[in-house]
């Protein structure tokens, strides 16, 4: 446990996290929302300081990231809690309940990086922004180390924490829930426009970014409302942003049924009339994730499951015409 970094004192021994937007007011011995921070004596602590829930060795395009080094291996850690209350969550267990944890200091975890022979480390599978000291602190040494740094988040953070973490941050994948602060009020417990706000900063900032989106049967899955999304991406991240709309499937409080198949495929065919590059997952179809040029139209990259082809690259450029491709590698 170590003192949270940014906060204020109130009267009372009352704080008031500024972490992310919820800005909770925390009483002595209270928790905020993310269930992570808490007030003793009038200090706030984050109480998830080293200790990990999750720890794997992962292909990079499970985060899902496609165009960030295709076909490379990331170490991915989680730990608990989470500052948004997604009634859909697919990582319940570690966001909203008391799940096992171990101990692990960044040294620890960038040393496991470096004996697996991975890209860099990963900060994914609970929400990685209300573990922002470990995160900050891993991910400076990680970087000395020439390992990089991804972040696989909600993206629901106040703009001071956001600049600290930023130089240290080489790609995320932002998870846009829907596109309708009425869904973000009601299912998810947040807003939307800080998220927004966060997407746009990190790609000013020179980080690589790419959306998911997951697409819930009846609440965000209204074609005009992904048309739009789609539209603000091209619009505020660039035509070449890769953009994940993933299949929803009953999780947690959420009964609702899958995802109808008709509505992805005619959802990812609206978000291409404004973005490069639209993929679907949980949609077992090796087509809608495969990489195409979008000047000559020929597949770059095959994905069949985690299995990854590249033998349409040569380099960053399609092999068959020589553009020059949105491909990190």
């Amino acid at each position: 446990m170590t003192e949270a970094r940014h906060y204020v004192k109130l009267i009372g021994e009352k704080v008031e996290c500024r972490l992310c937007p919820h800005k909770c007011i925390v009483a002595p011995g209270n928790r905020g929302i993310c269930r992570v921070r808490q007030n003793r004596a009038g200090k706030l602590y984050s109480q998830n300081y080293g200790r990990c829930s999750s720890l794997a060795l992962d292909p990079i395009e499970k985060k899902p990231l496609y165009h960030f080094y295709p076909g490379s291996l990331i170490l991915s850690a989680g730990t608990v809690g989470c500052n948004f209350g997604c009634q859909f969550c697919q990582n319940w267990q570690i966001a909203h309940q008391e799940a096992h944890t171990v101990a692990i200091s960044p040294q620890q975890l960038v040393q496991k990086a470096q004996a697996s022979d991975s890209l860099g480390i990963a900060y994914t599978y609970s929400e990685p922004l209300v573990w922002f000291e470990f995160v900050a602190d891993t991910a400076q040494l990680a970087r000395e180390a020439g390992l990089k740094n991804v972040m696989v988040s909600n993206g629901f953070i106040e703009p001071e924490p956001l600049a600290e973490l930023l130089p240290w941050i080489d790609a995320w994948n932002i998870d846009i829930k829907g596109f309708n602060q009425e869904f973000y009020r009601k299912v998810v417990r947040g807003s939307y426009q800080p998220v927004l706000r966060t997407a746009a900063v990190a790609r000013q900032a020179g980080a690589h970014v790419e959306i998911t989106t997951l697409l819930v049967t009846g609440l965000n899955d209204d074609l005009e409302e992904i048309a739009e999304l789609a539209q603000w991406v091209a619009g505020e991240l660039g035509v070449d942003t890769p953009l994940h709309l993933s299949r929803y499937y009953p999780q947690y409080r959420l009964k609702a049924p899958p995802t109808p198949l008709a509505t992805m495929y005619q959802a990812r065919q609206l978000a291409q009339q404004h973005l490069h590059y639209v993929y679907l997952g949980n949609v077992a179809d090796p087509e809608v994730n495969n990489t195409s040029c979008p000047a000559c139209g020929a597949t770059v990259i095959r994905r069949l499951s985690y299995q990854v082809n590249l033998s349409g690259l040569d380099g960053e450029s399609c092999r068959a015409c020589g553009s020059k491709l949105a491909i990190i590698r």
